[in-house]
C-alpha cells in the first residue's frame, strides 16, 4: 500500500485491519511519500521491486484547484502503471471538499479504506464474486444508495 504524509487521517491502518482480517497470512508492503503526485511511482515500485500482486493507494486531495489537478494527474498515472503492469491498482482517495466536518472526514475515510481493501481482496482472490454486487448501487466513504428498480 501506498500513503501520503498529506493525508489527515491513518487510512493504511484501517486497510491493514481489513486485509488481517479477511488474509491473516498476507504479507502487507507499505510506502509512505509525501503527496499524490509521488503515489504513482511508489506504486509501480510495489508492483515491480516487491512483486506485490496488487496496490491499495491512499490519497488525500485539498481543496483548491490545485490540489484538484494534481490529483487528476496522479490518478492518470496511476492507470499507465496499471496498464504497463497488468496488476491491480485500487485507488483510494478522500477530498477534503466533501465533507462539512472533520468528524464526516474521518468517517468517510475509514469507511472508504476498509471497503476498498476488502473490494482489493475480492479482485485478487474471487473477482467473480463482485458481479453478484453489480447494480447495487454501493457507495464507499458513504452509504449505500442501492440499485433503481423498474418501474
Amino acid at each position: 500500500m501506498v500513503d501520503t504524509t498529506f493525508a489527515r487521517v491513518d487510512m493504511c491502518k484501517f486497510v491493514i485491519e481489513e486485509i488481517m482480517r479477511l488474509v491473516p497470512k498476507a504479507k502487507i508492503v507499505r510506502k509512505t511519500v509525501p503527496g499524490i503526485k509521488d503515489i504513482p511511482l511508489a506504486a509501480l515500485q510495489l508492483l515491480e521491486d516487491e512483486n506485490c500482486d496488487g496496490v491499495i493507494t491512499l490519497g488525500w486531495v485539498g481543496p483548491s484547484l490545485v490540489d484538484k489537478l494534481s490529483y487528476v494527474v496522479s490518478s492518470m498515472a496511476l492507470q499507465l502503471v496499471m496498464l504497463r503492469t497488468k496488476k491491480r491498482i485500487i485507488d483510494v482517495t478522500v477530498h477534503e471538499d466533501e465533507a462539512k466536518t472533520e468528524e464526516e472526514l474521518y468517517r468517510i475515510a475509514e469507511d472508504r479504506a476498509r471497503k476498498h481493501a476488502r473490494n482489493l481482496i475480492i479482485l485478487l482472490t474471487a473477482p467473480e464474486e463482485l458481479t453478484k454486487f453489480a447494480g447495487k448501487g454501493l457507495r464507499q466513504g458513504h452509504p449505500d444508495v442501492g440499485p433503481i428498480l423498474p418501474p
